[in-house]
């Protein structure tokens, strides 16, 4: 005869493993965040804006941003990537490959 299975367990093993990736989600977009610079933004003009990026459905633009945002992380990948090769005991990078702001960039 087979062992039953421990539904309780399995259960709580999936919404431990749905929290860890809830949390990792939430991790990673505000990495993005810093990262992009929308971190000089305020939390009403972040909001907004995004508000408004969720609403349009012109696939052109949708595109276009989508092009751009390939473009960034593609250059973030070979900065990071040069940065570790020519990293002989200097500065460590910040962890999650945030950067500091520089400047003011926010959209007026």
């Amino acid at each position: 005869m087979r062992k039953p299975r421990d539904f309780d367990a399995e259960l709580k093993s999936l919404e431990d493993k749905a929290r860890d990736l809830k949390a990792r989600k939430v991790q990673q977009l505000g990495e993005l965040v810093i990262s992009t610079g929308a971190d000089a933004l305020s939390a009403e003009e972040l909001a907004g804006a995004l508000i408004v990026l969720a609403e349009i459905k012109d696939a052109g633009k949708r595109e276009a941003w989508a092009k751009r945002g390939a473009a960034f992380f593609q250059g973030r990948a070979r900065r990071t990537a040069s940065a570790s090769e020519l990293d002989v005991g200097g500065a460590q990078p910040q962890p999650g490959g945030a950067q500091p702001a520089s400047g003011s960039a926010g959209a007026e």
